[in-house]
């Protein structure tokens, strides 16, 4: 493949990709740090804690969907402009993308606050798990307006060239998210409900720098657009769609593990924690995945098709390596972390099986994630949608729930079930990408 790509013209890419690669990485660390430490402070007030976080920010990942679904267009459309020059119209698409996204984040805010505990409640979740669930998503749910604008303004930022100004916000973030979770849970009456109350709270503060910062390069008229937000809106619904197929994916294996017949709990856990684990593995996966939207939306503005397919290959190429790396590192030091994570033995046990297991599938989940990347940023959402789609909901879930309910094996069969719709989703959507029709 790179034998028919010019030396000159792979370094171009690499440095390209790289520029916006290496600090959407570090943002990915900051994140994983304050996930990490939700799951540490969880799993240090108990097991029933952890496991219902498991739960909890599974919901709390569904409900900021649209604001990724929003972002993903803004993307592909702001980071075309951005290249093209046109100060009026970057500036009218950027004011419009902020108050679409200030306003569903309000309506979904209400929503999640007035609804989301009677869906805890209906829910086939262990009854001893809903008491921490339901102000735990209340909590996250009473900041969903700060995280909109907080993942909006991340969008638009690294669209414009803003990436390291972004970078510097979530710095913040993390660093006043993990002080608060620290002193909410441990030094207040909160107790496990401060993990949540220090969500909202960093993403408050990260949102207005971010406005201020976004504010400061819009030069042009600021006019609301719905052309631009018709336009956002048909690029982003896929991935509101895929993501809400990936988040019901979640909890669907979290209901099929829920019906083990023992340990489900200690297991729910292990989920809980090994997730937050392999997250480590995601950060350069879906950091050249985000850079690989940017790059591939600005040639595609600079009119350059063959050289956006080519920069995604290579993107693409970089970041498996760097997964494949972070593999090595993750299993053998498994039984550590596991170890720090959980204090209870069987909950860590379980942690490491799950991360043996989960980490054989990692370098095809990267390959795949990257190239849906430069698709998403040529705005081919549908086939992203599509492919992933099949992958959950024909593979991982049928599979998870004939091995676990159907023919009673145990929750290993579940990370096997996993790993198998990772291979699938590499390879349908590789298949999609070097057939080149999104480039038209």
């Amino acid at each position: 493949m790179l034998s028919r790509l010019k030396a000159a013209n792979v370094n171009c890419f690499v440095s390209r990709s790289w520029h916006v690669a290496w600090p959407m990485t570090l943002i990915m660390l900051f994140e994983f740090l304050i996930g990490l430490t939700d799951v540490y402070v969880a799993g240090r007030v108990g097991k029933d804690v952890q496991a219902a976080y498991g739960f909890v920010i599974q919901l709390y990942f569904m409900f900021i969907v649209i604001a990724n679904a929003l972002t993903v267009g803004a993307v592909s459309v702001v980071s075309r402009l951005h290249t093209s020059k046109d100060r009026d119209r970057l500036s009218g698409a950027i004011f419009s993308s902020l108050v679409a996204t200030a306003a569903a984040g309000a309506i979904t805010m209400f929503v999640g606050v007035v609804f989301a505990p009677l869906i805890i409640r209906l829910l086939n979740i262990p009854a001893q798990l809903k008491p921490f669930c339901i102000p735990l998503i209340r909590i996250y749910s009473a900041g969903l307006l700060f995280e909109y604008l907080l993942i909006n303004g991340n969008g638009i930022l690294r669209s414009c060239d803003r990436i390291r100004v972004s970078l510097r916000t979530m710095a913040i973030v993390c660093f006043i998210n993990i002080g608060l979770n620290i002193f909410f849970v441990f030094y207040t009456p909160l107790g496990f409900r401060g993990i949540a109350l220090a969500t909202a709270s960093s993403a408050c503060v990260g949102s207005l720098i971010n406005l201020a910062y976004v504010r400061s390069f819009m030069t042009g008229v600021l006019a609301f657009s719905a052309r631009t937000i018709r336009q956002i809106v048909d690029i982003g619904w896929p991935m509101a769609a895929l993501q809400v197929l990936w988040q019901l994916g979640s909890i669907a294996l979290f209901l099929i593990i829920s019906e083990l017949p023992k340990h489900r709990i200690e297991i729910l856990a292990a989920l809980t924690a090994g997730l937050r684990i392999e997250s480590a593995i995601y950060l350069p996966a879906f950091a050249f995945n985000m850079a690989n939207a940017v790059v591939v939306g600005n040639l595609l503005g600079e009119e350059k098709p063959e050289e956006a397919y080519r920069s995604g290959l290579v993107t693409a190429l970089i970041g498996v390596m760097l997964v494949t790396l972070l593999v090595v590192v993750v299993i053998l030091d498994a039984r550590w972390i596991a170890s720090v994570l959980s204090s209870n033995p069987l909950v860590a046990r379980e942690s490491v099986r799950y991360l043996y297991i989960a980490m054989i599938s990692e370098p095809f989940m990267a390959w795949g994630a990257i190239l849906g990347g430069g698709l998403s940023g040529a705005g081919d959402t549908k086939n992203v949608l599509i492919r992933v789609a099949l992958s959950i909901w024909v593979v991982r879930i049928p599979l998870a729930y004939l091995f676990v309910v159907i023919l009673g094996f145990g929750a290993a069969w579940v990370w096997w079930s996993m790993n198998i719709s990772q291979f699938v989703q590499a390879y349908l959507l590789y298949r999609w990408y070097a057939k080149r029709k999104w480039l038209k």
